[in-house]
């Protein structure tokens, strides 16, 4: 992939479903306290990364927990809490019929589910789900658009994705990386460090 600019990438604060261990995919499931709490120190993160920060394009999932968590990072750095682009294809994976269980459910529905998962975890596809390989192939064409340092407000496994796709990161080795909320991804120089 073309060389990029950088991308302060956060994901969503927490949700009670982030809580419970719940598989969200595209369930639309609104922030908790605590995840407000992480979308405000992550607009804090972010005004100490880029002196421009009022000037970059900030695109963002259309689920309504990566919007809240714009709007409230937005709102931490005195900007306009609604003045962002949503990107329909930021959205997060889809867990198919999957969404909504914990994996304890999904292991008394089927013993060996994760281990079956874990064996490649990138091509791995949910029941009516989404591999990250497939979540990477709709990315692809949408990322290769970004052409000037920018803020991506998304979800755990786009972050992941975009490990392998630009941050250097084996399809091994990336969807098994731990996803924070509350702090920022940044994506440059073929590589990305947590903030």
């Amino acid at each position: 992939m073309a060389s990029l600019p950088r991308i302060l990438f956060v994901r969503h604060g927490e949700t009670d479903w982030n809580a419970e261990g719940r598989l969200q995919g595209q369930k639309d499931t609104p922030l908790n306290a605590l995840g407000r709490v992480q979308a405000e120190e992550a607009g804090r993160r972010l005004g100490t990364l880029a002196s421009n920060i009022d000037a970059l394009p900030w695109i963002v999932s259309p689920l309504s927990r990566t919007r809240e968590t714009a709007e409230i990072a937005r709102k931490a750095l005195n900007l306009d809490p609604t003045a962002f682009e949503l990107e329909e294809r930021a959205k997060e994976l889809t867990f198919g019929r999957w969404e909504g269980y914990t994996w304890k459910e999904l292991r008394k529905q089927d013993a060996n589910v994760e281990k079956r998962r874990a064996a490649d975890k990138w091509a791995f596809v949910p029941p009516e789900g989404e591999s990250y390989a497939m979540l990477a192939k709709r990315l692809k064409p949408w990322i290769e658009t970004i052409t000037v340092e920018s803020v991506i407000v998304s979800h755990g496994g786009v972050a992941r994705a975009l490990m392998a796709m630009i941050g250097g990161m084996t399809t091994d080795t990336a969807p098994q990386q731990d996803v924070w909320q509350g702090r920022v991804l940044v994506f440059e120089a073929g590589g990305c460090r947590w903030v």
